[in-house]
């Protein structure tokens, strides 16, 4: 085996622009076109698009080109194209997409999942999809019958004639794959749905159970090596120099090396297995220039961020305004302060990416949320076109937003390139922990006025924060035309209430942290921050906080549906045990909107939640019980976040390291949930984070009520 001493280096920023952006653009208006990849030649297997194809044996297999991580579009997205073709449910079975152009995510210009898109995006295309298959299997069998097509039907991946005689799918395959590919399919009506909104046991469970399921991390080549990486402990720091006579003596350890690319600089050990790689790892001394973040500390950053978001001065930039709330009179003020800290994702599955670089291809096997931009890195990485390298979509053990960061696919094909072997790059969880891909830590500042009768005159907020899309790539998608990144404001300057003078402000504070998409993005903290203080108008109002925000609402009726929903569903002004309070948080956030009521007491000095109601209007939903499972595992992240989650900075290093010190809910703490879905015939909104803002406000909304103490900050100490 040859190992060459190589490495890889470009800037950041301009790495991950040019590998990201793809030519200009994310929000790329892109037409998916029904011709894509259609078969044509009249072969014995029908694929008249890039999404489907149907085998003599009647099997339908869907190509799925979003990344399944437990959200369920292995089920909703074959769904959605069997619901227009009639087909055989039963006899659907899917395939991960390659990647390629033909799947590019028509919003977002590059092949990826996230953002809650998959059914708002696909909703439509694949609906068409389905329904042009349909419409050239029943003109191959009127053709074949020498009829009227219009006097026919499908049902069960049979095309049936009025006289009762019928063909299967299979049969009409090689048929209908002569068929001209209609421009504009006509759909059904959503009166017509027989798949689309039922309960529908999910495609991928199977082999989840029985442990056949392929994650990134189950990835095993011939000769393959794994890899772990030490990367400085201060974001940004530098390699001087390392040692590797102790790592070279680990059993199994077969090379050491340099790795300086566009993510972070480290020592790589390369070994048989993980363990012995790891012990090498852990036997490396490494010498580190850490440079000016080493000062970093949480609590330095937190005076600084609080000192930004209660300055009456200073540079920032207006994401809303309406009226004018310097010259709004009230008879009453109130002001507050709230904080949030940085938060990991803490994916169940570290970090990890196989790949196999040869002199003419590139393979990778990667759980990724964006394959588009691991092919195009990959590509500038080894040198060869984009189409010579190949992904293969493995199942994702968490993404949360985490998954579209390519540094850990970026590592594994530097290495495979130097090593001349495949490489299986693997994260510790401390690794992971330590990674700096994290929701940004926030501060705002809200000042409200109040007039006689306890009504709303005004609502000011002043947020400091990072920029998450800042060298991101995403740039073009997330910065509007007045610099503002829309993730730092998103939630708090939407606010659904009823006031005639509300302003939003946004002070940017950058102090180097790597900072990233997390699940629900920007409405995590905004929506505490939104949520808990019109709580706290309600509260100087001397109102009802249910009936302070639902009077709000009269422009907002979806708002104000779920807000209803949740209230009544949790017998919201029914007495509770001794002990015991309620609390409310209302939001919408990609598409959709969610409220949620929580059930709260205190119990050994720590916060205790018993019941959590959700209301959830999520438009027309294509697999209910997974919505359902998306709402309560949303709540949960949220939840955990809300009780927990914390990462704190002392002189430039990450102080948490696995979960002991960065707690998850634990199965004895978690409560009772029950999901509400409104009926709508809204068109759908996203299901996978949604439910995660709600939560935490719902949660100090109610401890308010029983100790009469506001928490403004997170995670909760009460």
């Amino acid at each position: 085996m040859k190992i060459l001493n190589r490495t890889y280096n470009d800037s950041r920023r301009t790495f991950l622009k040019s590998s990201a952006a793809l030519g200009g653009g994310l929000m790329l208006e892109l037409s998916l076109s029904l011709n894509a990849l259609a078969d044509t030649t009249g072969s014995k297997t029908f694929s008249p698009n890039a999404w489907l194809r149907i085998s003599p044996d009647n099997i339908v297999t869907v190509i799925v080109d979003k990344s399944e991580m437990g959200q369920g579009v292995y089920t909703s997205m074959p769904m959605l194209i069997a619901e227009e073709l009639d087909a055989d449910w039963p006899k659907v079975k899917m395939e991960s997409a390659p990647a390629a152009k033909e799947y590019f995510h028509p919003w977002f210009g590059i092949q990826g999942t996230g953002g809650s898109t998959s059914v708002r995006a696909m909703w439509k295309p694949l609906r068409e999809a389905g329904a042009a298959a349909r419409a050239m299997l029943v003109s191959a069998a009127a053709q074949e019958w020498k009829v009227d097509a219009a006097t026919l039907r499908t049902e069960n991946s049979f095309v049936i004639a009025p006289d009762g005689k019928k063909l299967s799918y299979g049969q009409l395959a090689d048929k209908a794959a002569l068929m001209p590919v209609p421009k504009e399919p006509k759909l059904k009506d959503p009166k017509e749905f027989k798949i689309i909104g039922k309960a529908t046991k999910r495609l991928d469970t199977p082999e989840k159970i029985n442990g056949t399921a392929q994650f990134g991390i189950d990835a095993k080549l011939p000769g393959l090596l794994t890899a772990v990486v030490a990367r400085s402990p201060v974001v940004g720091g530098k390699m001087l120099s390392f040692n590797a006579d102790k790592a070279k003596a680990i059993k199994g350890v077969r090379a050491v090396m340099a790795v300086k690319n566009p993510t972070a600089e480290g020592v790589a050990v390369l070994a048989d297995n993980f363990w012995a790689a790891k012990q090498g790892r852990d036997a490396l001394e490494v010498k580190w220039d850490e440079g000016s973040n080493a000062k970093l500390n949480s609590a330095d950053l937190l005076k600084t961020m609080t000192a930004l978001a209660q300055a009456k001065t200073g540079e920032v930039k207006t994401a809303k305004k309406e009226g004018d709330v310097a010259t709004a009179k009230s008879a009453k003020t109130i002001e507050a302060t709230y904080s949030v800290p940085y938060l990991a994702h803490a994916a169940m599955e570290p970090m990890n990416c196989t790949a196999w670089v040869k002199s003419d291809s590139c393979e990778l096997w990667v759980g990724s949320q964006t394959q588009t931009v691991d092919q195009m890195v990959a590509a500038q990485i080894t040198g060869l076109p984009p189409e010579k390298v190949k992904v293969n979509t493995m199942l994702l053990g968490g993404g949360f937003g985490r998954r579209f960061a390519p540094d850990f696919v970026v590592e594994a094909v530097t290495l495979s390139k130097a090593a001349n072997a495949p490489v299986k790059v693997v994260y510790t969880r401390e690794d992971d922990t330590k990674g700096f891909y994290y929701r940004p830590a926030a501060v705002c500042h809200m000042r409200g006025g109040l007039d006689a009768n306890g009504a709303p005159t005004l609502i000011y907020a002043r947020t400091a924060c990072d920029s998450l899309a800042d060298g991101s790539g995403f740039e073009s998608a997330l910065v509007n035309k007045e610099g503002i990144d829309t993730t730092a404001v998103e939630g708090l300057a939407e606010m659904p209430y009823a006031v005639a003078n509300k302003q939003t402000d946004w002070a940017r504070h950058s102090p180097g942290v790597r900072t990233w998409f997390w699940r629900s993005v920007g409405n995590t903290q905004n929506i505490f921050f939104a949520e808990s203080f019109i709580d706290e108008l309600a509260s100087a109002a001397g109102k009802d906080p249910y009936e302070y925000r639902r009077a709000l609402m009269d422009k907002h009726p979806r708002h104000k549906a779920v807000l209803e929903l949740a209230a009544q569903k949790a017998g919201w002004g029914t007495p509770l045990p001794a002990g015991r309070a309620r609390g409310i948080a209302v939001a919408e956030s990609f598409g959709s909107y969610v409220a949620e009521v929580a059930e709260v007491s205190i119990e050994n000095g720590k916060p205790k939640i018993h019941r959590v109601v959700i209301a959830a209007d999520v438009g027309m939903v294509v697999n209910p019980d997974t919505v359902v499972a998306q709402m309560e595992g949303a709540m949960v992240y949220g939840l955990t976040a809300a009780l927990y989650g914390d990462i704190s900075f002392k002189d430039g290093k990450v102080e948490q390291n696995n979960f002991h010190d960065y707690q998850m809910l634990r199965m004895n703490e978690m409560p009772k949930v029950e999901v509400h879905l409104v009926k709508s015939a809204e068109a759908p909104g996203g299901g996978g984070e949604p439910g995660t803002p709600p939560i935490a406000p719902a949660v100090t909304n109610a401890l308010f009520k029983l100790t009469g103490k506001r928490i403004r900050t997170l995670p909760i100490k009460v």
